[in-house]
């Protein structure tokens, strides 16, 4: 039930004269749960004669502050933002598999495929494994042994999807903890040497060199970064071939989605990083996973440019979130036995903070990213010429919006190259109080997000 606190901040803000106009600015932010606050003015000036010919400030708004969306892409935080970050991926990602946003229809013929890049294992882990439809035992050895802590390593039990065990190991003191930081830690550059190997390798398959590659072939690909149960991350990719122009171009004749395939291969196995020398530690070098997965994307079947768009944008707003870990950065001091974390991803951080206290590892600022398990990369990235932007997208969604204003009277027809434009604005703090985020996710029918309405909320 929603503290007495939350419920008498409701009342409060529903007998307020401004309400009307406060849940105006909520509605406009789409049900963000921890909006910006601004504070400030804009004024619309004629440069010529000096006239204001419109103004605006927040002077007169509830709480004399303006409200606006926090934009982040993590669902954890804010599910009303990490929507529409979700389907603007999605967008990108499918305009470069069927055309639109800027890019032509005929990039459909280009050679693309859905490639999976996994970590290696760093220790046996409860698993869900079905066949058929029926599920299978987690990990049946009649013949298990023990191993040197004195645990049978064998599970013949058939995991639900929602069982807490998953990804965590048959043995913690045998999980390689130090292995699976470092992996996360080093992912980002192994990504970075698997396209280099995969540039050098099209162009060997077409008997050219990497400068003369450039006139004929571009790779283009969108890829998004996925934790795994047991904490560890691997990628997914959308991976295509265009002319030398981009998508507007065909690849030549020689560049197929069997030469990709093979490329692709070739590069997930050849490519490897080493870990810095650390004293009292063996020298490691990291190689993908044997679980590679690449399979061409179709119109029609399973494996649809709508299901790989769809899959890819689901991944790009969520974080470490499945291993059971926190989404905020832990300060070194925290008493990490009190943290509300599992065991396993505990560990996972305990380890972070062991190694990010070593010289040789500093470049690596696994203190920093101690809650994301070591990996420091971006999660959802792509090449230059795969699509659209980001930026793009939302900038007609700005420019949609700011027709609307003006369709609709609220602002007027103003031409802004020819108007002198005064602004100030500063930050003013962020988020809702408990009261408001109850009756704000009345107003949106929108859900709380997990700390907001009951026992104070934000601030």
């Amino acid at each position: 039930m929603p503290s007495t606190y939350a419920v008498a901040g409701l009342i409060t803000r529903l007998h307020d004269p401004q309400y009307a106009r406060w849940a105006s600015q909520i509605r406009r932010t789409g049900g963000c749960r921890q909006p910006i606050h601004l504070r400030g003015h804009v004024f619309h000036v004629d440069p010529t004669t000096g006239r204001r010919l419109h103004s605006y400030t927040t002077a007169g708004e509830p709480d004399g502050i303006l409200r606006l969306p926090c934009k982040t892409r993590r669902a954890t935080r804010c599910p009303s933002c990490a929507e529409t970050y979700r389907a603007d991926t999605y967008q990108l990602v499918r305009a470069g598999l069927v055309g639109g946003k800027g890019v032509p229809a005929s990039v459909t013929a280009h050679p693309c495929l859905f490639v999976t890049l996994t970590a290696p294992s760093f220790g046996t882990v409860h698993t869900r494994r079905e066949k058929n439809g029926t599920v299978l035992p987690c990990h049946p050895r009649r013949d298990a042994g023990m191993c040197p802590h004195g645990r049978v390593m064998s599970c013949t039990a058939r995991h639900r999807a929602d069982e807490t065990c998953l990804g965590e190991p048959l043995c913690p003191d045998c999980y390689d903890y130090t292995g699976s930081v470092l992996f996360n830690a080093l992912a980002p550059e192994l990504w970075r040497r698997f396209t280099e190997a995969l540039r050098r390798r099209v162009a060997k398959l077409g008997g050219l060199t990497l400068r003369e590659l450039r006139d004929q072939v571009t790779i283009s690909f969108a890829k998004v970064a996925e934790y795994q149960r047991r904490g560890v991350v691997h990628f997914h990719a959308v991976i295509r071939l265009d002319g030398p122009d981009g998508p507007a171009s065909p690849p030549p004749a020689w560049a197929t989605a069997d030469a990709l395939a093979d490329a692709v291969r070739h590069a997930a196995s050849a490519v490897a990083v080493t870990v810095p020398a650390v004293p009292g530690e063996p020298t490691r070098a990291f190689h993908w996973g044997t679980q590679l997965d690449a399979r061409q994307i179709t119109m029609h079947g399973d494996l649809t440019d709508q299901a790989v768009a769809a899959y890819i944008a689901k991944y790009a707003t969520k974080a470490a979130e499945c291993v059971g870990t926190l989404d905020r950065r832990i300060n070194p001091l925290d008493d990490l036995a009190a943290l509300p974390i599992r065991d396993h991803a505990r560990r996972l951080i305990a380890e972070c903070l062991r190694l990010g206290a070593l010289d040789e590892l500093a470049d690596l600022r696994l203190i920093k990213w101690a809650h994301m398990l070591g990996f420091r990369g971006h999660f959802s990235t792509k090449s230059r010429r795969y699509s659209t932007t980001l930026g793009k997208l939302r900038e007609a969604r700005a420019a949609f919006a700011h027709r609307e204003e003006i369709t609709t009277g609220r602002l007027p027809i103003l031409d802004e190259d020819t108007v002198l434009v005064i602004s100030h604005w500063e930050y003013a703090g962020k988020g809702l109080s408990a009261g408001d985020a109850l009756l704000a996710a009345a107003l949106t029918g929108k859900p709380l997000a997990p700390s907001q309405g009951f026992g104070g909320g934000a601030r």
